[in-house]
């Protein structure tokens, strides 16, 4: 009976429970993810947006697909600013007589695709410069620190303009790597101010004595650590790339002429005949990007108030 009874006392295994040694009581962190779905539960607002917005970017993705060409590049004036529900076009057609609806698809994958592109460019470099100036310090981080801090400076929205005005055969990938000049110094940034005080943690340290070359420390012991705070900033930073790409192809710097963009379409408002009469062509493309970047902001607040909270626990 005794036996049984001593059973029955012992604690059940749990994970995270906290384990008391020396006197001291040790918490074990939980997973970045597991805090990210622990902070997503909590704001339900956040895990509506999420939801909608991977709704969105999967429609998005897999209608493209089943676009034909012609649907976006044909022209038909008889069909010109359609009203929404007419011969079967759900959002009307706009003033070259193509459905609205296509367009919007259409016009959304390339923008989309285009943020994402930039934003992987922006993060890759950012990052490997970052953890290069953070690590290394001294001269290093003095000289590529003063050339971000005159790069930041240009006003490269101008600058952007020129290059795609002057650049020939231009093309989608053209405007993705311009901009990508310029995606990259605020994740540097960024990324250099978390390793520097990372480099100064006991562990790194421990590498270094057991003779780990400075490649590995980087990429393999500090760069791991930072996956939090890359998620944060690669979330909104994508969002800012969607607002970019929209404003260049509003002003007319933006996609080649004839590709379909999220910012082209817009660009109908400035009409004032179009602005006042038919909303139907130009509010669909402004939904769709408020509902992108507001859905996008509030998934970036979730991870980061995850990223504070692994901080905080170390």
């Amino acid at each position: 009976m005794s036996e049984q009874n001593e059973t029955q006392v012992q604690p059940s295994a749990q994970p995270n429970v906290p384990e008391i040694k020396d006197g001291a009581v040790i918490v074990e962190a939980p997973s970045t993810w597991r805090t990210i779905k622990r902070e997503f539960l909590k704001d339900k607002v956040a895990l509506v947006s999420a939801i909608i917005l991977a709704v969105l970017f999967l429609t998005v993705i897999i209608w493209s697909f089943f676009i034909p060409k012609t649907a976006v590049t044909n022209v038909n004036i008889i069909d010109q600013y359609l009203a929404p529900g007419t011969q079967g076009h759900i959002l009307g057609t706009d003033e070259q007589g193509r459905d609205q609806l296509l367009m919007l698809v259409a016009s959304a994958k390339n923008s989309l695709l285009i943020a994402f592109m930039i934003t992987v460019i922006g993060q890759v470099v950012g990052i490997i410069v970052g953890l290069i100036t953070g690590y290394f310090r001294g001269i290093v981080d003095t000289a590529i620190m003063r050339i971000i801090d005159f790069w930041i400076v240009l006003p490269f929205i101008m600058i952007i303009i020129v290059l795609v005005s002057i650049v020939p055969k231009y093309n989608e990938w053209t405007l993705i790597w311009i901009i990508g000049l310029f995606a990259w110094q605020g994740t540097t940034r960024l990324i250099r101010s978390k390793v520097l005080s990372e480099s100064d943690r006991d562990y790194v340290r421990a590498s270094k004595t057991s003779g780990s070359s400075n490649f590995m420390i980087m990429f393999r012991e500090i760069l791991p650590n930072l996956a939090s705070i890359i998620i944060v900033d690669s979330t909104l930073t994508f969002a800012g790339n969607i607002g970019i790409e929209t404003t260049l192809s509003f002003l007319g710097f933006g996609l080649p002429n004839g590709t379909p963009s999220l910012g082209t379409m817009v660009s109908a408002a400035t009409d004032p005949t179009v602005l006042a009469t038919k909303a139907y062509v130009w509010l669909p493309p402004v939904i769709f990007i408020i509902v992108i970047c507001v859905g996008i902001s509030f998934v970036g607040q979730v991870f980061r108030r995850a990223a504070d909270a692994r901080q905080r626990l170390g």
